[in-house]
């Protein structure tokens, strides 16, 4: 069976670790026989922990909802859509956020582009890029999106340009960007996913290939970048390739939705995993 490391013996000034490794209370398959299904990236789970949206690479954004059991966790699940995200199919679309006054964002690696979508129209529109945007190494850029409760939205590149670099977090409100902070690279791992639960704290989803299989690691910070915190460490292997964070809340308190990128393999899969996770 596979189980989860917790990291303990942490170097000073790494950031606080979790006493209590997260349970996880489901893992869930997802397949379907659309062509189109695959590479999901990102995802992003409702209040309620009902409904999902998630975003592909080749340029889809599938819409469904699960069921669950009596102790919250997934029993099953069935898609309602597959939207194609026109004019957007070869630029491997990678992040999600949903404001709270449900605009769609998504960002797009291989154009470092952030764009909205329109239901109304059906239309993309981007929005403008920071200055540092072009720069951004070719399929390392904007992997990471996640918005605040102000509807101010975060993004983070998958690589800093440099081992000893921090990641910049970059931020777009009111119509301009900045980066208000940065947050520590720590070994190896690389950037992935991000949300902002509803706590008001900022979820990092990192990913370290070993070079046969993955690991994942999930940080939290507040939105000063202080307070950094491990929730979570997989021990290589444990599950696929994770790349997609959605932070909700029922009842019984937080949860934490990941979604794995299959990357159109025949040997990988679409993974959900599940965690309860604490304060």
């Amino acid at each position: 069976m596979h189980h989860f490391l917790l990291i303990l013996g942490m170097l000073a000034g790494c950031g606080q670790v979790l006493l209590a490794e997260p349970s996880v209370f489901t893992r869930h398959i997802i397949a379907h026989s659309d062509p189109r299904f695959g590479g999901l990236s990102a995802i992003e789970v409702s209040d309620d922990g009902s409904n999902f949206t998630a975003v592909g690479d080749r340029g889809i954004v599938v819409t469904g909802e699960f069921t669950r059991g009596a102790d919250g966790a997934i029993t099953g699940h069935a898609l309602h859509d597959i939207v194609d995200i026109q004019d957007h199919q070869d630029v491997d679309s990678e992040g999600l956020a949903i404001a709270p006054s449900g605009t769609i964002y998504v960002s797009f690696e291989g154009t470092h582009d952030i764009a909205t979508f329109d239901s109304a129209t059906n239309d993309w529109v981007n929005l403008p890029q920071h200055k540092d945007f072009a720069e951004l190494q070719s399929n390392s850029s904007l992997e990471a999106l996640a918005v605040g409760p102000d509807g101010a939205l975060y993004t983070i590149p998958e690589r800093s340009g440099r081992a000893t670099r921090p990641f910049p977090v970059y931020r777009y409100l009111n119509g301009t960007w900045d980066i208000p902070f940065r947050i520590p690279r720590r070994e190896s791992y690389l950037v992935v996913g991000a949300d902002i639960g509803p706590d008001g704290r900022l979820y990092v989803l990192e990913r370290h290939f070993t070079g046969v299989s993955f690991q994942s690691r999930v940080r939290r910070f507040n939105l000063d970048g202080t307070g950094e915190t491990t929730v979570t460490e997989t021990s290589n292997g444990a599950y696929d390739n994770l790349e997609g964070i959605s932070v909700w809340a029922d009842t019984n308190g937080l949860r934490m939705t990941l979604v794995s990128d299959d990357n159109f393999k025949f040997f990988q899969r679409t993974e959900i995993v599940e965690y309860a996770i604490s304060d």
